[in-house]
């Protein structure tokens, strides 16, 4: 009996077996899946997707553009034809630059991250490729800029007027363009010289706290007199800070916004480098920097959820690094 029940012991771990077998059947299933299945139409599947979760079309159609171009110039059939060494072959092939190569790798490596996502891919293998490009350093206004705009401007025409408390405001609190465009009367406290935003209106989704100066204050209030004085004219009804002359609010898409559309004009016709929305706000955040306010308060402030977005925001020479190092040094 004894000897019966030894020989009927198997000595080794069978589930381990039957696991092993299963994890081989699966990933055999997977590559199968990924092997039959087309660029072309996992291509289809990811546009569908991304129309379902209302995805910009331009952003549509560069994947479609792109995939597409990557796949009839080499010859790339199923996914699993994609490899780092065909990317790369396709890059190379481009009569353009660098920065336009690494727009056109970042929207091929989009689309197979969400292969990826989807399971037809079991390693992000094109996570390490990079066209290399020297960053162009994108400079912030200044305060003579600011005021020299202000000073060519004609403050008793209610469109300059409107302009000129635009970049104010987007100087002085560092808010983008999309989220001045929304601004509305009840965002602002004027006992305490204070911009409400609510996390609406911002980019982040969080609210936030921004205050600004008196001259801002005034001119706030002269062009709500103002905007009142017009919407009544033309039967508007709204409380948007910034509307057009005939008092709808202006658009806030960022190729249709009247007031970005007026600072580029500023700009060309004035002679004056950095008024335009992003440089508006890099200036805010240099001034901040300049005063000694920390990286995370000037992160916050402009509403960043990563701090390293903050530091292109903050570009500084190897001269001044060295310099603020040393000042913790001593």
């Amino acid at each position: 009996m004894t000897k019966s029940k030894g020989l009927l012991d198997i000595k080794f771990d069978v589930n381990s077996v039957l696991n092993q077998q299963s994890e081989e059947i699966n990933t055999k299933s997977k590559r199968t899946k990924t092997d039959s299945l087309t660029v072309e139409k996992a291509l289809e599947i990811i546009i569908r997707q991304m129309e379902v979760s209302g995805n910009r079309p331009r952003t549509i159609h560069d994947y479609n553009y792109y995939v597409n171009d990557f796949k009839e110039k080499m010859g790339a059939v199923n996914l699993t034809d994609i490899s780092t060494e065909l990317i790369y072959k396709w890059l190379d092939g481009m009569n353009v630059s660098n920065q336009t190569k690494l727009t056109r790798l970042k929207c091929l490596k989009a689309f197979l991250s969400r292969c990826f996502d989807n399971g037809w891919y079991q390693s992000k293998f094109w996570k390490t490729l990079n066209v290399k490009v020297d960053q162009k350093v994108k400079e912030g206004a200044t305060d003579h800029e600011v005021n020299l705009l202000l000073s060519l401007l004609d403050l008793n025409n209610f469109v300059e007027l409107r302009d000129a408390v635009a970049v104010l405001i987007m100087y002085k609190t560092g808010v983008r363009i999309n989220t001045l465009s929304q601004l509305e009367e009840h965002h602002i406290d004027f006992e305490n010289n204070v911009l409400i935003l609510d996390g609406e209106i911002m980019k982040n989704h969080q609210g936030i706290k921004l205050p600004f100066d008196e001259m801002t204050s005034k001119l706030l209030k002269i062009l709500i007199h103002q905007n009142n004085i017009i919407r009544d004219n033309y039967r508007k009804f709204n409380s948007h800070l910034f509307i057009t002359k005939y008092g709808d609010p202006v658009s806030n898409s960022p190729t249709h916004n009247n007031i970005q559309k007026r600072l580029n004009h500023y700009s060309k016709e004035y002679g004056i480098k950095n008024i335009n929305p992003h440089a508006l706000r890099r200036g805010f955040a240099k001034n901040l920097l300049d005063k000694g306010a920390g990286l995370p308060l000037i992160s916050k402030a402009l509403g960043h959820s990563d701090l390293s977005v903050t530091t292109k925001y903050l570009y500084m020479d190897m001269e001044d690094v060295a310099k603020n190092l040393k000042e913790f040094l001593e």
